[in-house]
């Protein structure tokens, strides 16, 4: 990979744009029964698809408002993604994120996704930062309580998904929790 095409950059990994040989490994991941689990497709998750997904975010812009997708790279190997929804005001977003199976508990989420808020809220000024899981996804929530979320809300029997009702756990993230956050590391 060249420096070109690293979008961000960790201690540990790279985050940049997903690239049209990554939908098998993309497909893969998303196929894990553990992945999908409180996710809103169903495994498996076709090669098809994942190539559809790949070719349309990878030509997408990350400053301008929707959806941008980071492929998050570790030594090489496609190891999950970080997406961000840039709210039209640019001040704000929504961030989510996946890790492979074989991948997680080293970390990597925790790395990815700091990096991504500090990006956010550093380089590019937003104000808060926002994201939400299913109440059960009880990783997740850590994850986002040990980066500085604060829980904002739990949303009862608030979506249906994949044949049942499922709570929500909304968080938020100001710009200045973070750089105080930032600062007591």
């Amino acid at each position: 990979m060249t420096a070109a095409e690293a979008l961000l950059s960790a201690k540990r990994l790279v985050l940049r744009r997903f690239r049209s040989e990554d939908a098998r490994a993309f497909a893969a991941y998303r196929s894990e029964p553990e992945v999908a689990r409180y996710q809103t497709w169903e495994p498996p998750f076709s090669l098809a698809a994942a190539e559809e997904f790949v070719r349309e975010v990878g030509s997408l812009d990350p400053a301008e408002p929707g959806w941008f997708q980071y492929a998050v790279e570790a030594g090489g190997v496609l190891i999950g993604d970080v997406g961000v929804h840039l709210h039209h005001n640019r001040r704000q977003a929504d961030i989510g994120y996946t890790i492979a199976t074989a991948h997680q508990g080293n970390g990597y989420a925790t790395e990815a996704v700091g990096r991504v808020l500090e990006h956010l809220v550093v380089e590019r000024g937003l104000h808060k930062v926002s994201a939400e899981c299913d109440a059960r996804n009880e990783r997740s929530a850590k994850l986002l309580q040990r980066l500085g979320f604060r829980l904002e809300g739990h949303l009862v029997e608030h979506t249906w998904t994949k044949g049942e009702w499922t709570d929500d756990l909304l968080f938020g993230l100001l710009a200045r929790e973070w750089r105080t956050i930032r600062h007591e590391r």
